[in-house]
């Protein structure tokens, strides 16, 4: 959830109406933020704070040992049905809502050790048969837990991986998430690579631009994000980790570390809040004193106004109050300039207040992302509004949490704030000046409507130890990275993004910038030449509308709307050779590839339509027919058809694949009425197909309609595309399982292209391209 609940959206909506119409004027015409911030102060008072109080009751974070038994209840149920990975999350979740050193806490400890000794995680069993002791497990049942410990030093001694004094592991990072390797061959650094620079200029702001070629593969820059939060709600993928009883859903913030992303199985809780959980005691403190001693009597209410301010408040508090200071030394006796002016249309949410050399980009640091936009001007004065009123509030409810943070120093936050989770680190009033932070915070959530970056990770969704990989990117957080916002958009862009998590880079960034390094958490972005980029060429990344998904007026309406300027990137200012190669298309099909709507087909002659400005219905682009036929229609039998889709999937997955086939057969042809063979959902159709084939054991016709879901797959995102590379990587398998040797080995170059172009030549897929290959030559 990104912007504040509906309820609080509502409320400040009211008092927004409620506004006398100068008074209304006056705060729409204020053009600092530091003024924005001042006047919602004084509109800001206890009925809002209560307001917010009595919406965030629905928020619930308080420890709960009625909670945990309920949760400990539905782990033994997936415990029953052998499901130990989701047993493990449940008891996750009994863990986190048990008060301290209570019964329940104990029992949640001991039966996830059950689970985890299934998982065959032994050092982690005996890490929380530890914790179940040192919180009052019942001494009748002590019995269970000296034969599950004795089983897994027996276990780890085999392996040669036992330690004797394993009692002193219970407190370290016993998850050990920085233990995962970076990939082999590639220097993470955090940066720039050397042959791209920082251009500035007045119409693009800050820029990246190519000093020297770059080939198509190529690393240009990693980059960790200043601040990150987890989004909540996101419902698990589904699949062997995620078939979870109907009575309680596990979500994303149930698996991943509220730092560092990292996933986990076994997550360290907050003492004082059942909702935030980590991946270590390590990450813990570190939250703790970076942001969560401040955020954790304020859970419930960050969770109701939304993921946005969530990220805004931890950004200022990450930051500090003398980094905010030196920030604004800049700009403190200077009245800056309207920030929303884009003189060509070309600009992108990406640059400095003042295009100066000296501020120009300061590296990771916290300048970099304070000196950001935040197109003031740009957002509506009701939207303005709701951001200010809403810092505001959260303002006045930190006033009562206690001193904010100094600074942030190389070693990190200091003693000061270190004060363990749960414990009260003094209720002092902020001082007078401290309503920089609320203005840096609002400045914040100014800037994230066009610089916050969905972090998205790659999850499993077909059933464990499944012959075909089944996958789907998930987003699982929001973040805010200094350097990857150098990047400006564009439509058909010449970069690629990859997330990853469990990375420790901090050994490898660079030592001058302390602020950041201090703040460095496991989740990390690659960004690679998806083509070769000639030098002065700049280097640019899509922001979400994409010249193969939607039409330029669509795609230029929604940039416009979420970040305020006119998009003239190469898919929206086509060549004069172009102009006359679609003009060539036209006479020939009499139909504007700008007009068509992607993947409709008329349901009279199976012709392109096209979507109607005045009624939002669509016609049919073949003169001779001209069809007609409303959105509401093309809806509901769109809808009917994804259903289908949905049941279909959920019978693959109940393991009825022959039912599965003939509803995904009947519903196949209905879909040809109204959908080409490159719309998406035809393309989720032929997946659906080829994976119930699978299931039976049928690898030709699995790859046989595996191969039709590329069709649309390629117009979707484009032949150069890593949702191509995935999707063909799943066809080498079919045809490696099936034994057809040549058309495995015609696709395995195909797939190791875009997975080198992507991800590197170093990921795990490639590894297993290798040996298929290899068998399969061999």
């Amino acid at each position: 959830m990104d912007l504040p609940c509906a309820q609080w959206q509502d409320h400040v909506a009211q008092k927004w109406a409620g506004l006398e119409p100068d008074l209304k004027q006056h705060f729409t015409s204020l053009p600092e933020i530091d003024d924005v911030f001042k006047c919602a102060l004084t509109l800001t008072g206890q009925d809002d704070l209560d307001f917010l109080q009595s919406v965030s009751a629905g928020y619930s974070v308080q420890k709960d040992s009625v909670q945990a038994s309920k949760c400990r209840e539905r782990g033994n149920c997936s415990f029953k049905t052998r499901n130990y990975a989701a047993a493990a999350l449940h008891y996750s979740q009994g863990i986190c809502f048990a008060p301290q050193s209570s019964e329940q806490l104990s029992l949640c400890y001991a039966n996830r050790s059950a689970a985890l000794h299934h998982l065959q995680h032994y050092q982690e069993c005996l890490d929380d048969i530890d914790k179940a002791l040192k919180n009052g497990y019942p001494s009748h049942l002590l019995h269970k837990l000296e034969g599950r410990r004795t089983e897994c030093l027996k276990q780890l001694a085999g392996g040669q991986n036992g330690k004797e004094d394993h009692h002193n592991l219970a407190s370290e990072n016993y998850k050990r998430p920085h233990q995962v390797k970076a990939p082999s061959g590639e220097n993470l650094t955090c940066g720039i690579c050397p042959q791209a620079t920082v251009g500035l200029s007045l119409e693009k702001g800050r820029h990246l631009v190519a000093a020297e070629r770059i080939a198509a593969g190529e690393v240009i820059l990693h980059d960790r994000p200043y601040s990150c939060v987890l989004i909540p709600g996101t419902e698990e993928v589904r699949g062997d980790r995620g078939k979870l009883d109907a009575k309680g859903v596990l979500e994303t913030e149930h698996r991943f570390c509220h730092r560092c992303l990292t996933e986990t199985l076994c997550p360290v809780p907050c003492e004082g809040c059942s909702y935030s959980r980590y991946c270590s005691t390590s990450c813990q403190w570190d939250a703790w004193g970076e942001h969560h001693r401040w955020e954790c009597p304020l859970s419930a209410d960050l969770m109701a106004l939304g993921v946005m301010s969530q990220l805004a408040l931890r950004v200022t508090l990450q930051a500090g109050l003398k980094n905010i200071q030196m920030a604004r030394e800049p700009i403190r006796d200077q009245h800056r300039k309207s920030e929303g002016s884009c003189l060509n249309g070309k600009s992108s949410p990406c640059h400095t207040d003042q295009p100066e050399p000296s501020t120009a980009y300061c590296g990771d640091s916290y300048l970099s992302v304070f000196h950001l936009l935040h197109h003031l001007n740009c957002h509506s004065p009701a939207l303005r509004f709701l951001n200010a009123i809403t810092v505001a509030t959260v303002y006045l409810r930190l006033r009562k949490a206690g001193p904010p943070p100094a600074s942030r120093t190389l070693s990190g936050p200091s003693d000061v704030n270190r004060h363990a989770p749960g414990e009260d680190g003094g209720k002092t009033d902020w001082s007078s000046e401290l309503w920089l932070l609320g203005s840096a915070v609002l400045r914040h959530i100014l800037q994230l409507r066009c610089n916050a970056q969905a972090i998205l990770m790659l999850q499993d969704t077909g059933p464990k130890n499944s012959p075909v990989q089944s996958s789907r990117e998930t987003r699982i957080a929001t973040a805010i990275f200094p350097t990857l916002s150098l990047l400006n958009h564009s439509c058909c862009p010449n970069t690629s993004l990859a997330f990853s998590t469990g990375l420790d880079l901090s050994a490898d960034c660079n030592e001058s910038v302390a602020e950041h390094k201090a703040s460095a958490c496991g989740v990390a972005v690659t960004v690679r030449a998806a083509k070769d980029i000639t030098a002065g060429q700049e280097i640019l990344h899509c922001y979400g509308p994409h010249s193969s998904r939607m039409v330029i007026k669509e795609r230029q309406r929604l940039l416009q709307e979420q970040y305020f300027f006119l998009c003239q990137c190469e898919a929206c200012t086509p060549t004069q050779e172009e102009e006359e190669g679609a003009g060539g298309r036209r006479q020939r099909t009499g139909i504007r590839s700008s007009e068509r709507e992607f993947g409709l087909l008329c349901g009279k002659c199976q012709s392109s339509v096209k979507k109607n400005s005045k009624d939002g219905g669509f016609t049919c682009l073949l003169p001779s027919c001209g069809h007609c036929v409303s959105s509401s229609e093309v809806n509901h039998r769109l809808q009917g058809i994804k259903a289908d889709l949905e049941k279909a999937v959920k019978l693959i997955e109940g393991e009825r694949p022959g039912e599965a086939l003939s509803l995904l057969k009947s519903t196949q042809c209905q879909s040809t009425l109204i959908l080409a063979e490159t719309h998406p959902v035809r393309g989720e159709l032929a997946d659906a197909m080829a994976r119930a084939y699978a299931t039976m054991g049928d690898w030709n016709n699995a790859a046989s309609h595996l191969e039709q879901s590329t069709i649309a797959i390629c117009f979707q995102y484009g032949e150069d595309s890593i949702e191509l590379g995935q999707q063909l990587f799943k066809l080498a398998q079919l045809h490696f399982n099936g034994g057809a040797r040549d058309p495995a080995l015609s696709v395995i170059p195909k797939v190791r292209r875009l997975l080198c172009l992507h991800r590197g030549p170093h990921c795990n897929e490639l590894q297993e391209l290798q040996a298929m290959e290899d068998c399969l030559q061999g």
